[in-house]
């Protein structure tokens, strides 16, 4: 048997190929050298090569998962269920989970286009506009050093520690420039392990929830389909159908906060192996794989827990306040809460490690265009860059505001916070991939000359970015009703709409940069770095294929 019959060398820029037909689900990447290697075309990587390509199909799917469920499914899905009701909540994570799959199809084919680290802030300043990439880096950077989730470490240490806060958070955040200060294979495996658990944690408490439903535990009836009957839905400031619709429309908040991280797939492109492949497959996958298992938890936990219930209508920031740990612990079941908080200090611990990694790469990407200092442009010898992380270091001490009596609302304002930037960074995703659908128009390609073609993309960015200007512009609407002003809560919610503008039009003065003409977007180059770099495959074969599609 010759080695052909196993490899092949894919270019993907042919509509002919292997993968340009849909069949990357049956291969498996190759650790060649080749294949490792940093891309050839300066243009469009630049710097990146000065960055190890560590990750892997197997990193990226893991990394999604750590940072969707995290904090917002344990925690503050209690108080999404206050507000809603069972059906309302079941139908709030599956109205935002819908949009924000239609962003990720979007994602992937501009990021398989274009795989380079800082994802959508480069593919704004190639396709759209230097000043709208500026002003999308730099709220990455406000979004992600925001420490919300390096606060919640020292809350849910609560649970089982008497400590000043203070003192968790000092550890936990030396711990996680440690692990952010080497090779960036060390902290893929490190969030790939944190991920195993929280897989096994769901897939344990889907199983539970089933159980105590079905009146599996001693002294408990069946409950079936009792709360979804019960308290449907809830009502907030009138009565009515209005009422319900925004108790539902309320909630969007902490939802969309909830599946915040899914587009990690991407933006690590320029630290990838065989980043084109890897990033259809990880983001193919883990589309359906998140979708489904954050559906399947959501609807498990409505059979359980009643809308009515007073415990969850506040967050208490540890395990003692998530709703799955108030259900199993209202059937009788002890021992459970302590390995949950486990886990969610796991979940809380990967988010404030993904937050340094992220603003370490968001200035990485705004030096490499001009729009950041130099100096972040600068590597170790395991190709981190280290500037970026110190910068990210500094800035984790605004984490001791939690250490008071009122960390959970501080928490909350974290939350709000993170949601409005998670909004704008989705919107960025769908204007970059409408600007590159406009290209391809105009200078005489098709979608279907892409590397990847992803199904329903390019009505999807249309769709997804109405309903995120939507959630964006009323993301804080309850401030707006007679007496309900909070002046925090406003705050948290719109800071980020001035922003922006604030933003862009600073460095559009300053550089005096053009928004760009779709028949001017350099797609040649693009196009020329996909043929120049083509990504060895291996075929797998057998029941090798099984176990390839469960491990990636």
């Amino acid at each position: 048997m010759s080695k052909n019959d196993f490899i092949e060398e894919s270019p993907v820029s042919s509509q002919n190929s292997t993968l340009s037909k849909g069949d990357a689900n049956d291969v498996h990447v190759v650790e060649s050298e080749s294949s490792v290697q940093s891309p050839s075309n300066n243009y469009v990587y630049g710097d990146e090569n000065n960055l190890s390509r560590g990750l892997q199909s197997r990193h990226l799917q893991m990394l999604s998962v750590v940072n969707v469920f995290g904090t917002g499914l344990f925690l503050s899905s209690g108080k999404t269920l206050y507000l809603t009701g069972n059906v309302g909540m079941v139908l709030s994570y599956l109205f935002v989970g819908i949009l924000v799959g239609l962003n990720q199809l979007a994602m992937i084919e501009l990021s398989t286009f274009m795989p380079v680290t800082g994802s959508y802030i480069r593919h704004g300043d190639h396709f759209v506009d230097s000043a709208y990439s500026f002003a999308l880096g730099w709220i990455g950077v406000y979004q992600h050093v925001i420490p919300g989730d390096l606060s919640a470490t020292a809350v849910i240490m609560g649970y089982w520690s008497d400590v000043n806060p203070a003192v968790w958070i000092a550890v936990f955040g030396i711990i996680i420039v440690a692990c952010n200060s080497v090779n960036i294979r060390f902290y893929g495996e490190v969030e790939f392990f944190f991920g195993s658990l929280k897989v096994l944690l769901i897939a344990g408490l889907v199983i539970l929830s089933i159980v105590i439903d079905l009146g599996g535990v001693p002294n408990i009836d069946r409950i079936g389909f009792r709360y979804w009957k019960e308290t449907p839905f809830r009502e907030y400031y009138t009565s009515g159908s209005l009422g319900k619709f925004l108790s539902w429309w309320n909630a969007t908040g902490s939802t969309v906060y909830a599946f915040g991280g899914v587009n990690a797939i991407s933006f690590y492109g320029g630290e990838t192996r065989n980043p084109r492949y890897s990033i259809y497959v990880a983001g193919k996958r883990i589309f359906y794989r998140v979708f489904a298992l954050y559906m399947l938890t959501i609807f498990s936990l409505t059979l359980i827990l009643s809308a009515d219930n007073p415990r969850i209508a506040n967050t208490t920031g540890d395990s003692s306040g998530s709703p799955f740990v108030i259900a199993i612990h209202e059937a009788g079941i002890k021992g459970l809460p302590s390995v949950i908080n486990a886990v969610v200090l796991t979940s809380a611990f990967s988010a404030a490690n993904m937050g340094i990694t992220q603003t370490s790469r968001n200035l990485f990407a705004l030096a490499a265009r001009g729009q950041a200092p130099k100096f972040f442009l600068k590597t170790n010898r395991y190709g981190l860059p280290y500037w970026g992380v110190i910068a990210s270091a500094l800035l984790m001490p605004l984490a001791f505001m939690s250490a008071s009596k009122e960390s959970a609302t501080v928490f909350g304002w974290f939350q709000n916070l993170t949601s409005a930037n998670l909004l704008v960074t989705w919107i960025a995703i769908d204007i970059n991939h409408i600007a590159l659908q406009k290209a391809l128009k105009a200078q005489g390609y098709s979608r279907s000359d892409l590397p990847y073609k992803m199904p329903f993309a390019h009505y999807g960015a249309y769709v997804s970015l109405f309903f995120f200007i939507i959630l964006l512009l009323t993301g804080g609407y309850t401030n707006f009703l007679n007496n309900n002003f909070d002046i925090s809560s406003f705050f948290s919610s719109y800071f980020v709409i001035p922003l922006f503008p604030v933003l862009y039009f600073f460095w559009k003065f300053f550089k005096k940069t053009k928004v760009i003409r779709s028949e001017d977007v350099d797609l040649k180059t693009l196009f020329k770095a996909v043929e120049e770099n083509p990504e060895i495959i291996q075929k797998t074969k057998g029941g090798w294929r099984f176990i390839s599609f469960l491990w990636e």
